[in-house]
């Protein structure tokens, strides 16, 4: 059955969140701990201007010309390019060594791919029998600290998570996004999307494992979640947040249930959503979608300013929910 769910807030029965969007329903967390400064505090021109230069679609150079008419204040636009940039320590929400969670870096064949995938597996420390498994997709920069945090949140929340380094081959994330995004386009991305088939496969393989795979992917990731849902048959769930869409007929080809999350600013991927959903529908796809007004792209990212407490609690809950319910033993295709 096809499906297209609103973005209205959930009834008191289904979710319960705070005027600072701070209660996880469904889930065994609070909300993650949000930076200093918030969208609203940069002119809408700047936060544009900072997502073509986070995509690769202007350098550096031009987003500081472009910017500077907009800083105030004695504020440069070294300082609001500054601003816009991740805090991670800050924003950390799981420590690494939580005594809820066994988490540590991995490495698995992937012999379509690069050779090798490396990267962070998360997992409960106590579960009671095989736990559901989920992909983690990272955005445009590499496995870097925020994306660690992503899969130690699924763990507590009982999920075993895994999220690849697809930059593993050249180097790693270099620990810093600059070098990181100029490092992705050197990446040849067919064998990339290879990798995260295979670690998909490594997880479906696990032995703690109850071999159901999901995938949540952010930016870039959830536009790799798109592509996966379209090349593994048997993947159990897929969730895009902000991703890029594929093709018609690659859509055609999608058996999972998919639950896609965008930002309500967000053109650059906005525009390609009435083809997909026409798509799927055609094919008779299993989706739910949900746009989150005035949220920016990037919103569930909680190490920048363009985090947004209430947007992001509310995807996180339904992405919780929506794992749980696809992923469990005994789980079955509706």
């Amino acid at each position: 059955m096809t499906q297209t769910v609103p973005s209205a807030v959930p009834t008191a029965a289904t979710a319960e969140i705070d005027s600072a969007g701070a209660i996880f329903a469904g889930s065994v967390l609070g909300a993650p701990p949000a930076p200093g400064q918030t969208a609203a505090d940069f002119a809408p021109e700047v936060l544009s201007l900072f997502d073509k230069y986070v995509h690769g679609v202007i350098p550096r150079r031009e987003f500081l010309r472009s910017a500077a008419k907009y800083a105030v204040a004695g504020l440069t636009a070294e300082g609001l390019l500054n601003a816009l940039a991740p805090r991670f320590a800050e924003a950390q929400f799981i420590d690494h060594d939580d005594a809820r969670i066994s988490a540590g870096y991995v490495e698995h064949p992937s012999p379509k791919g690069y050779g090798t995938v490396k990267g962070y597996l998360a997992r409960p420390a106590r579960t009671a029998g095989r736990a559901p498994t989920v992909l983690v997709v990272h955005e445009n920069r590499g496995l870097n600290p925020h994306i660690e945090d992503i899969a130690r949140r699924l763990a507590v929340d009982g999920f075993i998570a895994f999220a690849p380094d697809a930059l593993h081959p050249l180097g790693g994330y270099p620990g810093d996004e600059d070098k990181a995004r100029e490092l992705f386009p050197k990446l040849d991305q067919a064998k990339t999307r290879e990798d995260f088939i295979a670690a998909a496969g490594y997880l479906r393989a696990l032995p703690q494992g109850n071999g159901k795979v999901g995938v949540v992917g952010f930016c870039y990731g959830g536009g790799v979640a798109n592509f996966l849902a379209t090349r593994i048959p048997d993947l159990a769930a897929a969730v895009p947040f902000y991703g890029g869409q594929p093709t018609a007929e690659e859509a055609a080809r999608i058996k999972a249930p998919l639950l896609i999350h965008y930002a309500g600013n967000d053109e650059r991927i906005n525009a390609g959503w009435p083809a997909y959903e026409a798509a799927l529908k055609a094919a008779r796809v299993r989706y739910e979608t949900h746009f989150y007004p005035g949220a920016q792209h990037g919103f569930n990212n909680n190490t920048t300013p363009r985090f947004d407490a209430t947007a992001a609690s509310l995807a996180w809950q339904r992405t919780i929910a929506f794992f749980r319910q696809h992923l469990a033993d005994g789980a079955r295709d509706a």
